[in-house]
């Protein structure tokens, strides 16, 4: 165990390059649990399908501020997604997943394997049972892989990280694929 944890330490690891970077673009959220402002309604904020923001119908093309309104994001219970912070609310739209999954890096082989992911504002998590892998059967693209990353927001791997995900499976017994990470066995998709 003593060498998996320097090998976290050793520049030349994947996942100390990922978290690195990470660290460098900043991330993370606020306790946006812990808030319960009142709700202040709609705004004509949008992240789209590729994890591009938009206000007003216009692309935010600042990755600090980008990443600042990723830290205040919030899943509602009803499902919706809420910016919060202590003193308000407000409700904004999410085509798909609010954030997109962009680095995977893997530690180990096999079961003992831990996979983790970074996304495209800052997080970075360690797949296992408390951030957990699924998917959906896309009709053109086979199956979209999606990580929870917190509070019930998901990240969508782009399609290299997808790719990356799809190198790293194995086939199950009746001919799917799946991952493992965490000790946890994740299924990517059941054979067509």
């Amino acid at each position: 165990m003593a060498q998996v944890e320097d090998d976290h330490e050793s520049p030349a690891s994947p996942l100390a390059a990922l978290i690195a970077r990470a660290a460098e673009l900043g991330g993370g959220a606020a306790p946006v649990d812990k808030w319960d402002p009142p709700d202040c309604g709609a705004i004509p904020m949008r992240i789209a399908a590729d994890g591009a923001w938009h206000y007003n119908g216009t692309p935010i093309l600042r990755e600090r501020l980008v990443r600042l309104f990723a830290s205040i994001l919030r899943r509602e219970a009803d499902g919706g997604f809420v910016l919060v912070t202590p003193v308000e609310k407000v409700s904004i739209e999410v085509e798909d997943a609010p954030f997109q999954a962009v680095e995977l890096a893997q530690d180990g082989e096999g079961e003992d394997a831990i996979l983790t992911v970074r996304t495209n504002v800052g997080d970075v998590v360690a797949v296992g049972p408390d951030h957990p892998i699924h998917t959906v059967r896309a009709e053109h693209d086979g199956f979209v892989p999606y990580v929870r990353v917190r509070g019930g927001l998901d990240a969508r791997f782009t399609r290299a990280a997808a790719l990356e995900l799809a190198d790293l499976a194995h086939e199950t017994p009746d001919g799917g694929l799946a991952v493992a990470s965490g000790g946890t066995v994740f299924p990517l998709g059941a054979p067509r």
